[in-house]
């Protein structure tokens, strides 16, 4: 999965650098315009994809949760949260994209 991404990425930059940059800028001005902290924003991010099915996002935003300084507790435990909301097998999915990300599935 992180090999696809990355390859997904690179062709967005190579193709579409200019919107590439403008995305990036805007990205880094949402996340230091307010007054949430880094480990916040990305638990908030987890949930907002796990809730939508965005599994590359979701595993993206895991990581950069944990870069953060979260643990995977706590990631595991937004991810639990979003079950009454979104669903249980949803909620499910999502498990499987952290689980994975630990090496602990086949």
């Amino acid at each position: 999965m992180n090999e696809t991404i990355r390859n997904n990425l690179q062709y967005l930059i190579d193709k579409h650098g200019d919107m590439y940059d403008a995305y990036t800028n805007y990205g880094k001005q949402v996340h230091t315009g307010g007054p949430l902290d880094d480990k916040t924003i990305w638990l908030i991010k987890v949930a907002i994809s796990a809730s939508n099915k965005l599994d590359y996002a979701l595993a993206t935003h895991i990581k950069k949760a944990l870069d953060a300084g979260n643990t995977r507790e706590e990631i595991e435990h937004v991810i639990l949260l979003t079950a009454p909301t979104v669903g249980f097998p949803n909620m499910m999915e999502s498990m499987l994209v952290l689980r994975q990300l630990f090496g602990e599935t086949d």
